[in-house]
């Protein structure tokens, strides 16, 4: 079904589009939250959820058929390139919704996501995604962030990754991310920024729908996966700049993919390379206020532990 046959939403005599719901994890304590939350979700329509275990033992006690098979739950096993790339894409395979959404194992969705989802892709034909707001819990903190449509295009995501448009509230057409969209690149170092290249590489094939309220909770914490990694970063980040030469030709799109390769490379203890590129990124854009952070965490005044904890304390990356 493509997104210009959808059935309305709201239909009372004819069922909504069926969603695969594709959670890639290594069976963190939280998947249960997660699955739940999808599993009491109010949508008429069927809704499977597909948990996959990348290359470890999977929990058979997560399956479960639900009532008439409409919150049907399975438990797969990532055999493909390790890693979240390889889990996603293996659920992508086995999907058989009309639509497709991603969940990330410690993240939550709220009432009336898939609805407003549906709503929206009616609302604009043409999309084959579309995205929601979030709601980032860190600790005691509760920060609300919702994609603005107008900044949902190719030169938007060079300019800022927009965090907001988070992969836990991705949902596609499962024949455009099939047969135009494709895998998710196993080619990015520990899967890192694989949001920035989906969101690239879809709007660079047309619109992307907004449900313009945060229907999605995000749970940011000490244990997040890729809080830690700054040589993964570093390395993703490089990948990015190979595959999308686009970013030469914007300079401030450019200077923020420096800035933070200058902090990840400050984070690790690499004060010349950063301080390299720390100059790199204020050549290109003065303004740029993670050159400036990164120059600080090169003095070894201010760790990158402290300051993405300070980042996130406002509902915020680097």
């Amino acid at each position: 079904m493509s997104a210009t046959e959808i059935i309305p939403a709201d239909a009372a005599t004819e069922a909504p589009p069926s969603v695969t719901v594709v959670i890639a994890t290594r069976g963190r304590p939280e998947l249960v939250r997660a699955i739940d939350a999808i599993v009491d979700h109010d949508y008429r329509g069927r809704v499977d959820v597909l948990v996959v275990f990348d290359h470890c033992e999977p929990d058979p006690t997560l399956a479960r058929e639900g009532v008439d098979g409409d919150r049907r739950v399975q438990v797969l096993v990532n055999d493909r390139t390790p890693g979240l790339a390889g889990g996603r894409n293996t659920g992508m395979l086995s999907a058989t919704g009309d639509l497709v959404a991603f969940c990330d194992d410690d993240d939550e969705w709220r009432s009336g996501k898939l609805r407003a989802q549906v709503r929206a892709l009616e609302a604009l034909p043409e999309a084959r995604m579309a995205t929601t707001g979030i709601e980032i819990h860190y600790g005691d903190r509760r920060k609300g962030r919702v994609p603005e449509t107008e900044r949902m295009t190719f030169e938007g995501f060079l300019h800022d990754r927009q965090t907001e448009a988070h992969p836990s509230t991705f949902l596609f057409d499962r024949r455009f991310l099939l047969d135009d969209l494709g895998f998710v690149d196993v080619e990015l170092p520990g899967s890192m920024a694989e949001n920035s290249d989906y969101l690239l590489r879809v709007s660079r094939l047309g619109p992307i729908a907004v449900a313009p309220a945060p229907f999605v909770t995000i749970h940011w914490g000490e244990a997040s996966f890729f809080s830690r990694r700054w040589q993964m970063t570093y390395d993703a980040l490089d990948h990015l700049l190979g595959k999308y030469p686009e970013f030469a030709e914007h300079p401030r799109a450019l200077a923020r993919i420096r800035g933070q390769q200058a902090f990840a490379l400050a984070a690790l203890g690499d004060r010349a390379g950063a301080q390299r590129l720390v100059r790199e990124t204020l050549g290109l854009r003065w303004t740029e206020k993670r050159g400036y952070l990164a120059l600080l965490i090169s003095t070894g005044l201010v760790s990158g532990e402290q300051a993405m904890k300070a980042a996130n304390w406002f509902g915020r990356g680097i």
